[in-house]
């Protein structure tokens, strides 16, 4: 969102321009200037949640509000202010704006308007020029919602939006005619600039457009609204318009026929002279009817893409509040009928303008700043604080964490630590054996939320995943169908580092997988992405259970009310691995390093809580074809060590025969390191498509192979901003993140890429959400992201348990061995 705000004076109510001292005192990142120096525009940053945005337009409006407070200056969000004095009012010192002020005089001069404009993301610059076509019919309602500009000039306009009346008398504003491609829009854009009617591509002001600038089509109709919540609304409709039409593009449905572009204009205008007040043009047959019916037979037409993504009862109660309380241009001009004067209805504004709408209509209380535990606070992503303020549903937990202070945190920590320390929740650094230590799990005071809403997205898109990556290694180790077909390339299996010969001693009908872990992280905008699948040996399944525990133990305060419980994941992982096993009655066996393995404690945890026989190879043995755990008989052995340090060693030859002949079940399956390659990666979700036909549900991290020339010249020049991973890499093992590296290390890492570019993958960097962590004294933004498992047995099912892995300060690099942290996660049954 784009929206921007009128200065006024808070003694004469006039538009003054002194936009200027005001950006002085706001981050340049969040706000600029405008055409005219009694305009400052506030740009949000992108998101997936309504109420994500809703939250930072708040926050911005807070902080730009609080700026002017300190100068005598009021802010307001409309198309208009009533009282302008246009002979004080000057353009912004800019070469543009004094350009466009040559060229267009008055236009330039009474340009004392603001709007608010939507973008949503469409990647496809083709799709994205017929998108803005098509949507165009769809658009006047909007208007309508928006209309807040009844006064023009010190009089009543007699509009609606007088806004729309003044912005379209540009020579480039109005409905988007229908364009075969993104080159043929191009080529219009520059005839037009060629012909010297405008300067740039930056002055295209259709009501819509692909956006010069970012890959996303923007919406630029609508009057700046006072209250943030219709702000949210426009932004939750506009989202699904482009859903719609963008789901017709790719199912291929009947050609469209061109929008008639006199019909949308005679929409637009209708829009602007009544609001919410009279007749609107219905967009679906072009015939006049009240506004609320037209509003409430689009919001029925939206329905399903607005309960795709999770708004549809938002949008429906903002669209019932916006209706009951009537267009903003109606409520100005009912001061003024009933006695009052224009700085009456400037008044009006910069109160609405500054008020915490947005939260007040949920029920929820006004964000508030955590003075001691968030001081200096600085976090661009993160997802308990938005600006400075906490986040509706982490306040409930910020509320017990001030009131508790620093220094009971502090001694809350001990408290922690001795339960560690008593429970032997412990992770070995891999370091040199003169350094060597055990360390306690570190993990946070602060709990992370993942709403319920999100949790079944991660829920749904997970095992859709591994289902794939299953029928992927039955395939490879079998007929190898997938490459016969083309899917993707054979070099992709035969030069894979984990790609096993002893995979093919597998049953076909086996379970190869009956634990996963996925890695997902949710970026900036609120999407979730994967960003590694496991499929060899994950862990984190025990040490997310005792982070409850701990929590519980150590926090007992903070109400986790909804939230789902993790006890119990252990018994359903008993249920997986046993379902893998075709013995009557199996016993379970876990098999592991030892005590010197970095993550005894969860082997042994959950082979108590399975009850299931704890060995390590050496109290392995084969017996007429049976194979012995510490003297007791196991068909089903979970593997908690790498497959060669087990297969390599005495006893796996005869392990793999017993395999082999189906009177032990090894899980997980040796070779199932080829799935979980980071070559293999870019290929998941062909691999979704052609073994399940469906489309993926979770997205990828796009991923450059460094073994492709064409690849690997992109790699080289783009080090410095790309993510660079051994394929066969784990645990964080290799890993170079370009933005932060030295040049040394980028010099080094170009050496090994150019070496062996077939060890080497890369990826776009995702920038990780950050989370406040306790620090002693207060808090820290720290990078997270979440492990979730599916386990595979019967039936794919996710346990309610998920570990969230912290970054040490200052780094991306979550993972335990390389000094990571963790968090309790709190899954919600339903949305928080």
């Amino acid at each position: 969102m784009e929206e921007e705000f009128h200065v006024v004076d808070l003694e004469t109510r006039h538009l003054v321009p002194r936009a200027e001292g005001l950006l002085e005192r706001l981050p340049r990142d969040r706000f600029t200037h405008e055409l005219q120096r009694s305009v400052v525009e506030s740009n949000s940053r992108p998101y997936v949640r309504l109420e994500d945005l809703g939250q930072d337009l708040t926050a911005l409006r807070r902080t730009v509000v609080q700026a002017a407070d300190g100068l005598g200056l009021g802010i307001v969000a409309a198309g208009t202010v009533p009282l302008v004095d246009p002979a004080a009012l000057k353009i912004s010192p800019d070469r543009r704006y004094e350009k466009m002020l040559e060229d267009y005089q008055l236009l330039t001069r009474e340009q004392l308007i603001c709007g608010a404009q939507v973008h949503v993301d469409v990647a496809d610059r083709d799709v994205a020029v017929e998108v803005a076509h098509r949507v165009a019919r769809w658009l006047p309602p909007l208007l309508a919602l928006s209309a807040s500009s009844p006064y023009w000039m010190g009089a009543d306009s007699g509009y609606a939006s007088s806004r729309t009346l003044v912005w379209q008398r540009w020579p480039t504003t109005g409905p988007v005619r229908r364009f075969s491609s993104a080159a043929e829009y191009d080529q219009m854009v520059a005839d037009l600039v060629r012909s010297g009617v405008i300067s740039d591509p930056g002055m295209i002001y259709f009501d819509v457009r692909p956006s010069a600038h970012v890959s996303t089509v923007e919406m630029r109709m609508c009057d700046a609204c006072p209250r943030v919540e219709d702000v949210v609304l426009l932004a939750g409709l506009f989202r699904a318009m482009v859903m719609r039409e963008l789901e017709d593009i790719e199912n291929e449905g009947p050609v469209q026929p061109e929008v008639p572009m006199e019909l949308v204009r005679a929409a637009t205008w209708r829009s602007a002279r009544s609001g919410l007040e009279g007749a609107l043009v219905d967009p679906a047959d072009g015939e006049p009817r009240p506004a609320a019916e037209v509003i409430r037979r689009m919001l029925d037409g939206l329905r399903p893409q607005l309960e795709a993504t999770g708004d549809w009862e938002a949008v429906t109660t903002l669209a019932g509040y916006a209706l009951g309380r009537g267009s903003s241009a109606d409520r100005q001009r009912q001061i003024i009928a009933h006695g009052g004067t224009f700085a009456d209805v400037v008044d009006r504004l910069v109160a609405v303008t500054r008020s915490d709408g947005w939260q007040a209509e949920f029920g929820g209380p006004t964000p508030r700043l955590s003075t001691e535990l968030l001081e200096d606070y600085q976090a661009v992503q993160d997802e308990a604080v938005i600006e400075g303020f906490v986040r509706e549903p982490y306040q409930p937990v910020f509320q017990v964490l001030d009131k508790l202070g620093a220094a009971e945190l502090c001694r809350r920590e001990g408290v922690r630590d001795a339960y560690l320390r008593e429970s032997g929740m412990t992770f070995s650094l891999d370091e040199p054996e003169a350094t060597s230590s055990e360390r306690r799990m570190p993990v946070d005071m602060v709990p992370r939320l993942i709403a319920g809403d999100d949790w079944a997205k991660i829920s749904e898109g997970m095992p859709q995943r591994v289902r794939a990556l299953s029928a992927f290694l039955n395939d490879v180790y079998g007929r190898r169908e997938a490459i016969n077909d083309r899917v993707l390339p054979a070099w992709i299996v035969d030069e894979s580092p984990g790609y096993r010969a002893a995979g093919r001693r597998v049953h076909d009908d086996a379970i190869r997988c009956s634990v996963a872990g996925l890695d997902v992280a949710r970026d900036g905008a609120g999407r979730w992405v994967v960003l590694e699948d496991n499929l060899r040996v994950p862990s984190g399944i025990g040490y997310a259970v005792g982070n409850r525990r701990m929590a519980v133990h150590t926090l007992p305060e903070l109400d986790r009310g909804g939230v789902l419980d993790p006890e119990g994941s252990a018994a359903l992982l008993r249920e997986a691995l046993l379902a893998a096993s075709p013995a009557a009655g199996p016993v379970l066996g876990v098999v592991t390093s030892g005590p010197r393995d970095p993550a005894y404690y969860e082997h042994r945890t959950l082979a108590e809580e399975m009850d299931a026989v704890l060995a390590e190879p050496g109290d392995l043995a084969v017996r007429d074809g049976a194979v012995y755990a510490a003297g007791r008989r196991v068909d089903v052995l979970y593997r908690r060590i790498d497959e060669d340090d087990l297969l390599d060693g005495p006893i796996g030859p005869a392990l793999l025969d017993a395999v082999e002949r189906g009177t032990l079940t090894l899980a997980n399956a040796p070779g199932n390191g080829v799935a979980d390659d980071k070559s293999l990666y870019r290929y998941v979700p062909r691999l979704i498509d052609y073994y399940l036909g469906e489309r993926p549900l979770l997205a990828n991290v796009p991923t450059y192979l460094c073994r492709d020339p064409a690849d690997c010249e992109q790699v080289l020049d783009r080090l410095s901003e790309l993510v660079v991973k051994p394929v066969d890499g784990y645990g964080g093992q290799g890993v170079l993140i370009g933005e932060r590296a030295s040049a040394a290390e980028l010099a080094e890492a170009r050496e090994r890429i150019i070496a062996e570019p077939a060890r080497w993958v890369a990826q776009e960097t995702i920038a990780l959400s950050t989370h406040p962590t306790f620090d002693g004294e207060r808090m820290r933004p720290h990078a997270v992201d979440l492990r979730g498992f599916v386990f595979m047995g019967e039936r794919p099912v996710v346990p309610p348990v998920a570990l969230t892995r912290v970054a040490p300060a200052g780094s991306m690099i979550v993972n335990s061995s390389q000094g990571g942290g963790a968090k309790d996660t709190w899954l919600f049954r339903e949305a928080v």
